[in-house]
């Protein structure tokens, strides 16, 4: 490594030592490096304050998404509350990222950036007070002592020059004395050469002995003022490094939250959630309520009444089993528990109806749906027409009748009519297949 002390003292470093003529900068660059890592330090947690602030944003879309999911999904009982104890679960600690964010900026970002203008005072012309105050003390620390070295290095150059001079003019003497021609005048004044470069050569390394010793003396006190002015900046540079540290533990106590009470709770409340699962009690469930549990309308005998306008279907007893009292009927039985949210998953409740063989329809019947010229009963009630919807599949489904569509996750299809009271929708698939499928097994395209 090579440089200058300044434009006045070209003296050439010759090492990487510290001692060397300004090999000090290094130390003064290192408060200008403490500003700057001052703002790495600000960005770093700047940085992690977004993460934060994402995952939180990423917790909460997943959470509701999948709320939704499961609460229209086929799960039922008590694993499904457990299923949805994670999206709890996510809410919570979301907001606790949301916690650590605001902590990051609000406290340990804000620390820094005061810490950094109380440590650090910007000049009018540029640069920071306390770096052009380390520069200077160095330089006056260091001028006496370069300016001896600067001797001490001119001298050395004399010294090796004269040196130099005096072996050539011996090795001129030498080769004039083998030579006959020359006279013995120009032999005599080669001799005075030779003569002179060796006093010239005892002249040079006495100045150069001299100005080392002058150096030699003056390297005690310069070495002192050396480090006076470099524990100065030590102890600059150790307030920095020490509220580095008190930074970064602050830091690491907001991002622990292992040792947040209300982050140990959550993951406390959702294993006791998972664990109160009970496959026995929702197996118990779908029996009473989707299974051989449920009340049944057994077929009994009905006597023809000329009351009624037209006998009904059984489907259509089950439509108008809501409270309508039809005479001549009798029904006996409970009543059919209503479907909840999870009864239109499967055709069970369709298939209830039984096959057109079983149907109190008879052809003769003068107020069926057709007349004997074949036209529309007038009785009839206009079925309005309704608007095809695209829709997506939220789950597989497996058609379990002829009429019904089977389909994957994804898949796009078209709805032709509206959901009925039973909880299923007319469609139509891309192949032209059309049929029935559960209504809540799909979501509008928007």
């Amino acid at each position: 490594m090579s440089g200058s002390y300044d434009d006045s003292v070209g003296v050439e470093v010759s090492s990487d030592s510290f001692w060397e003529v300004g090999n000090y900068k290094r130390t003064v660059k290192r408060i200008d490096d403490g500003h700057r890592l001052c703002n790495d330090l600000m960005n770093c947690i700047h940085e992690r304050a977004r993460i934060e602030k994402g995952y939180a944003q990423q917790l909460t879309e997943w959470a509701k998404r999948w709320k939704q999911l499961v609460e229209k999904g086929p799960q039922y009982g008590t694993v499904e509350r457990a299923w949805c104890a994670f999206m709890s679960e996510a809410e919570k600690v979301s907001e606790l990222h949301l916690e650590v964010k605001g902590s990051l900026m609000n406290e340990d970002f804000e620390k820094i950036k005061n810490w950094q203008k109380e440590a650090f005072h910007k000049q009018m012309m540029g640069g920071f007070k306390e770096t052009k105050e380390a520069e200077d003390g160095f330089r006056k620390a260091q001028k006496p002592w370069a300016k001896k070295l600067k001797e001490v290095e001119a001298a050395k150059k004399a010294y090796h020059a004269a040196c130099k001079e005096e072996k050539l003019a011996i090795s001129r003497e030498t080769n004039s004395k083998a030579d006959p021609a020359l006279n013995p005048e120009q032999l005599k004044k080669l001799q005075d050469k030779v003569e002179r470069s060796k006093q010239d050569v005892l002249k040079t390394k006495e100045k150069y002995e001299k100005s080392l010793k002058e150096l030699d003396n003056a390297t005690p006190q310069y070495m002192e003022n050396m480090e006076q002015v470099f524990e100065q900046c030590q102890q600059f540079e150790e307030k920095r490094l020490r509220f580095f540290r008190e930074v970064l533990l602050e830091v690491q106590k907001h991002l622990d939250l292992s040792n947040v009470a209300s982050y140990k709770n959550i993951y406390r409340e959702l294993e006791q959630n998972i664990k109160t699962a009970d496959a026995v009690e929702d197996l118990r469930w779908f029996r009473a309520n989707q299974g051989p549990g449920m009340s049944m309308n057994w077929p009994q005998f009905e006597e023809w009444s000329a009351d009624l306008n037209r006998t009904l279907s059984r489907r259509e007893k089950k439509k108008a089993s809501d409270g309508v009292t039809l005479t001549g009927i009798n029904q006996t039985g409970d009543q059919v528990s209503q479907p909840n949210k999870h009864s239109s998953v499967s055709s069970y409740e369709k298939n209830q109806s039984y096959p057109t063989d079983w149907s109190d329809e008879e052809s003769n019947n003068p107020f069926s749906s057709t007349d004997a010229n074949g036209d529309t009963n007038p009785f009839d009630e206009d079925t309005p027409p309704t608007m095809e919807v695209r829709v997506r599949a939220l789950y597989d489904y497996e058609g379990q009748e002829q009429d019904e569509l089977s389909f994957k996750a994804g898949d796009e299809l078209t709805k032709m009519e509206n959901e009925d009271e039973q909880g299923w929708c007319k469609g139509r698939l891309d192949n032209g297949q059309v049929g029935l499928y559960p209504a809540n097994y799909v979501e509008p395209i928007q």
